[in-house]
């Protein structure tokens, strides 16, 4: 089977720099590296295939041999001057490679490689985190535009107060873990790969409990309520994430406590609209008023506030208050609210209203007016 275009493998053009050849394969190798995809053995070979096709494009020497000759000046007779320096044009240990360009502690336990793929070990002895928490919160649309404090409450796990977040019972010994010796992980070799994994003897804490806690079992930590008190800043919406540092869950053993996060959701309302940082909404208003214009009162989120209509309001009239909406997440500009107008046109008249319109129309005649005069000119071409 033909062997797949170095500069394909990698994902970059034939006039790639160096630099950009690099990038390129930190990104595929942590893609496929075998501690990241156990027992993938498709993952094994492209991870095989991205460290030799870097190998060859990285030398100078080599990529001008590989660009002239293909595969075939690492192949047969003559390979090794066709590749020029490198022996025989051979390629080394895949995890060399990786171990070369990400640093020496990297593909065997502790360096860049466990930050990267969440491993443990080294100097850490066992130490895990503790994982962060979610709590959803639902708020109102005027608390969202104000900001408020918030009291909550939930459920987490705490350090033990019996045994101090140890695990092992007042007055008993922690010991090392033989297996693992204080690392929380084990490696195991399949020929050239090289796995690694969570010690089954001590569950990956890298110690021994000589006699276990009465109160949390040896895990060293209990589910408690706690209550806590979050300020929740103006201007949040829908989706908005709050992050309360060291509110999640104690460690496990002897790690870092994890976070908290509070996920917003703001209730609909039933008058105003968010869109960004404006609100919108719709009032109706008398017909007498879009026709002789005049002042009314209309509601926001922070009181009322006083909207001028013009004389000759039509319908559907979108009208602007400066600085009415939400304020800015960010301290920006705080939003608009937009308010658009429906002329209401009574249901039923009384005699006298019904006479007085009347003569209004005499008087004004529908010929006269704006609207039904160009409605009339448009509509000519039809009769």
């Amino acid at each position: 089977m033909a062997k797949a275009d170095y500069y394909e493998l990698l994902g970059v053009g034939r006039n790639a720099t160096e630099e950009e050849l690099k990038k390129a394969y930190r990104k595929k190798a942590v893609q496929f590296h075998p501690d990241k995809n156990p027992g993938n053995k498709q993952a094994e070979e492209m991870f095989k295939q991205v460290s030799e096709a870097y190998e060859a494009l990285k030398d100078p020497e080599k990529r001008a041999a590989y660009d002239r000759f293909g595969h075939a000046a690492f192949q047969g007779p003559g390979a090794g001057a066709r590749a020029g320096r490198g022996g025989q044009g051979g390629f080394h240990d895949p995890f060399d490679i990786f171990r070369e360009v990400f640093g020496q502690g990297a593909g065997g336990g502790g360096g860049i490689f466990d930050e990267m793929f969440g491993g443990g070990g080294g100097g850490q002895g066992g130490a895990r985190d503790g994982a962060d928490l979610r709590y959803d919160l639902e708020i109102t649309l005027e608390d969202a535009a104000r900001g408020l404090e918030k009291e909550i409450s939930f459920r987490r796990l705490v350090a033990c107060e019996h045994c101090g977040g140890s695990g092992a019972e007042p007055g008993s010994k922690r010991t090392t873990c033989p297996t693992c010796r204080g690392a929380g992980q084990v490696r195991r070799s399949g020929g050239i790969i090289v796995f690694t994994q969570t010690c089954p003897t001590c569950g990956g804490a890298g110690v021994r409990i000589e006699k276990p806690c009465t109160v949390c079992r040896g895990d060293g930590r209990v589910a408690k309520t706690t209550k806590l008190n979050v300020r929740i800043p103006a201007g949040v919406d829908t989706g908005s994430r709050l992050r309360s540092a060291g509110n999640g869950e104690a460690p496990a053993a002897g790690g870092a406590p994890g976070d908290l996060y509070i996920v917003l959701t703001v209730k609909e309302h039933e008058l105003f609209e968010r869109r960004a940082d404006d609100l919108f909404c719709e009032i109706p208003i008398k017909f007498t008023l879009a026709t002789l214009g005049g002042t009314i009162e209309v509601p926001t989120l922070f009181g009322k506030a006083t909207l001028k209509i013009p004389a000759g309001t039509q319908s559907g009239t979108t009208f602007r208050l400066r600085e009415k909406g939400v304020p800015s997440l960010r301290g920006g500009r705080q939003g608009d609210q937009l308010v658009r107008v429906h002329v209401e046109v009574p249901s039923s008249l009384s005699a006298e209203q019904r006479r007085m319109l009347e003569d209004f129309a005499r008087v004004s005649g529908d010929a006269n007016e704006p609207i039904s005069r160009t409605f009339f000119e448009k509509a000519k071409k039809f009769f």
